[in-house]
């Protein structure tokens, strides 16, 4: 027998989807020329499916730290800082990051991932208790599992089943920790923070937040729902990562707890991998600049993210159930989504396609980003290619849509 005899079923769902022509996980981008817009197989597409929320990766200020740090400190650390040594950037960006949220201390990890993987991982111990929500992102169930805790999930955004949850273990020791996100990356919903926060002090429990895809989203600040929602006082840590709103890689937690720093000797994530090169840190650090002199960014894309949800919406999509930046389109079943995500590329529309069991309740997802420097007549473009594929397919209804129909025929993707 093989040894990759055990993957026999993810080989058949590849082998699936390769007939359709075109398998999401072998495309390849021949350039990407901006935030909004790349080639594939030569042809234009306009990018609805990034996250890259602010659309910072192209920010001239942010590249040129890069450039000037590349070229003074070199192309990498080669090591953890625990082996290797701290750079004087690391440093600033904690202290930066520490700052932004009001907070005593950060850490700064080489990817979102394992900022949640050695976070999660290093605080619950054998007699403690994780309480995740059930639609929790693959990086806080694979922390869970490396920590000796015993893992408990809740109702997705449900605090009433949390607070039962939680009651449950009256009796028993160990720290409760309560695991929730800001915006949830499939659907693009938001947690009940307030509520969870509320059982939180009920129940004497920490918190940690997960902020990916709401920081430099949501809040006046930018700091994410935790602000949006006027919690921030409850959060015993926040975690996050640069790969989104920021533009680059890495990720971060924060916290006002007294001995944060113990974490940096104990979660091994942090202690065994090589720390982020000076040019990264200088690229995030001055994405982390803008987003405080500059609040325009956030609002923009939340405003794109209402005009893209409404617009799919009156298309008659069922969608995710608030508009975000994340916009998700719910498919009938795997094989429509397969083919409709073909067929948006063929028009020129990059999106995720999102199947289970990556997926809540086993959806069939076509998984949509706004970012904030995508345009009035790109957003109506995407929502014209996307409601004449749907009608195609029969997704939505022809006839009452058929003035719609009729607009979206005569929309084409701006020229270049």
């Amino acid at each position: 027998m093989s040894i990759f005899a055990k993957f026999e079923d993810i080989q058949k769902t590849l082998a699936g989807l390769s007939q359709t022509g075109q398998n999401p996980l072998d495309v390849r981008f021949d350039e990407i020329r901006s935030p909004v817009e790349g080639f594939v197989g030569g042809r234009r597409v306009l990018l609805f499916g990034t996250s890259n929320y602010l659309g910072l990766t192209f920010d001239a200020d942010c590249i040129e730290a890069g450039v000037q740090m590349l070229r003074r400190s070199g192309t990498g650390t080669t090591g953890s800082r625990i082996a290797n040594g701290t750079y004087a950037g690391h440093a600033s960006l904690e202290q930066q990051l520490a700052q932004f949220y009001g907070k005593r201390s950060a850490m700064v990890f080489s990817t979102g991932y394992q900022a949640n993987l050695g976070l999660i991982s290093a605080l619950a111990g054998r007699d403690d208790h994780l309480f995740i929500d059930a639609d929790s992102h693959a990086s806080i169930y694979d922390a869970c599992r490396l920590s000796s805790a015993e893992i408990i999930r809740f109702r997705h955004n449900d605090a009433d089943d949390l607070a039962r949850r939680i009651g449950r273990l009256k009796d028993r020791p160990g720290c409760r920790i309560i695991v929730t996100e800001g915006i949830y990356s499939m659907l693009g919903d938001t947690a009940p923070l307030r509520e969870i926060a509320a059982v939180k002090r009920e129940t004497g429990s920490y918190l940690i937040v997960d902020e990916a895809h709401s920081m430099g989203v949501l809040g006046a600040r930018g700091r994410g729902l935790c602000e949006a929602a006027d919690v921030e006082a409850d959060v015993d840590f926040v975690v996050g990562t640069f790969s989104k709103s920021l533009g680059a890689v890495g990720g971060f937690a924060v916290s006002d707890l007294e001995g944060f720093d113990i974490l940096r000797v104990a979660a091994r994530p942090y202690m065994f991998t090589a720390s982020l090169p000076p040019s990264i840190v200088a690229t995030v650090s001055a994405a982390l600049t803008r987003i405080q002199r500059d609040g325009s960014l956030g609002a923009r894309v939340r405003t794109n993210g209402q005009r893209l949800y409404d617009g799919l919406k009156k298309a008659g999509f069922a969608l995710g159930p608030q508009p975000n930046p994340v916009v998700a389109v719910k498919m009938p079943d795997r094989d429509t989504a397969v083919t409709f995500w073909k067929q948006l590329l063929d028009e020129g529309i990059y999106l995720n396609l999102a199947l289970p069991p990556a997926t809540p309740a086993s959806m069939a997802l076509l998984r949509s980003s706004v970012n904030a420097l995508h345009t009035d007549e790109q957003i109506d473009c995407a929502i014209a290619a996307i409601s004449r594929v749907g009608m195609r397919l029969g997704v939505i209804n022809a006839a009452p849509a058929k003035q719609r129909a009729e607009r979206a025929e005569k929309l084409a993707l701006p020229a270049e």
